[in-house]
């Protein structure tokens, strides 16, 4: 059994590394998503020269990170009083391997425990209500597949609500990856011969991309798809997948979710 890794690059590769570590050797990266910076990065440079103003920055992502930190200016640091918020482990890791040249301290960023039900705004809303954000400027650092910003709505609201002034900036775009000859063959493979492959999705902007771009008119119904959260999970149903696997968004867990499906029964939705 196969498992292909649908994250971008060099998420993918990574997430490979650590599942091929845990045992899982069939382990193979597919990446779905291809990411680039922005098409003009002047708005990011201009929000590290006036970060001092800013009390929260959330990253959405991995990506948001490293290429909001990618392209801080030579002569900008971290404010002392600025707080950084990710809605999982690995975009918290991706600030401790990231920002700490910038300045950034460790207990300035703000996430969910790594035994949290789920890794989204939801569960890290809770970490931020009780503060005071009245009049305090917030941002939402993100991508996008155009030149608009895909931030997090549903915390946003929430901070507005409280009193916050909450922009959205967009520091680096997505779009369809583009496949190599030997990631094309390893696709055509999966949909020929489902029963030998489980598709890892931990996004649902990653499936669409597959079925209406990368592979339009493909049956998923003999597909097995492992999804990192209820809306992914349903993404996949709708888009045909026979099986949906529930899974926590770690490796450890992904691993454990395959087990079942090795020697028995699974926790599915179908």
């Amino acid at each position: 059994m196969r498992l292909l890794v649908t994250r971008p690059e060099p998420q993918a590769s990574a997430w490979v590394e650590q599942l091929r570590t845990l045992g899982l050797d069939d382990a193979q990266a597919l990446p779905l998503i291809d990411i680039q910076g922005p098409a003009d990065p002047a708005p990011v440079h201009a929000l590290w020269r006036q970060l001092h103003q800013a009390r929260l920055l959330m990253f959405v992502s991995p990506s948001a990170v490293e290429w909001f930190f990618r392209l801080r200016p030579a002569n900008c640091l971290w404010p002392d009083h600025t707080l950084a918020a990710a809605p999982g482990p690995g975009t918290a890791r991706a600030l401790a391997q990231t920002a700490l040249d910038a300045g950034l301290p460790l207990p300035q960023v703000i996430c969910p425990a790594d035994d949290a039900a789920q890794f989204d705004s939801e569960t890290l809303w809770p970490l931020l209500q009780a503060r005071d954000w009245q009049d305090q400027a917030a941002w939402t650092i993100s991508g996008g597949d155009r030149q608009d910003a895909k931030g997090r709505a549903w915390l946003s609201e929430q901070l507005r609500s409280r009193g916050a002034n909450v922009t959205s900036l967009l520091t680096y775009q997505r779009s369809a990856a583009h496949w190599s000859p030997e990631q094309q063959a390893l696709a055509l493979a999966a949909a020929q011969h489902p029963q030998d492959h489980r598709w890892l999705f931990s996004s649902s902007e990653a499936i669409e991309h597959l079925t209406d771009t990368l592979m339009p008119g493909q049956s998923w119904q003999a597909a097995t798809a492992l999804a990192t959260h209820p809306r992914i999970a349903e993404r996949a149903r709708l888009a045909g997948f026979g099986q949906v696997i529930a899974t926590r968004p770690t490796p450890e867990a992904v691993v454990a979710a395959l087990r079942p499906a090795k020697s028995g029964p699974c926790t599915s939705i179908q």
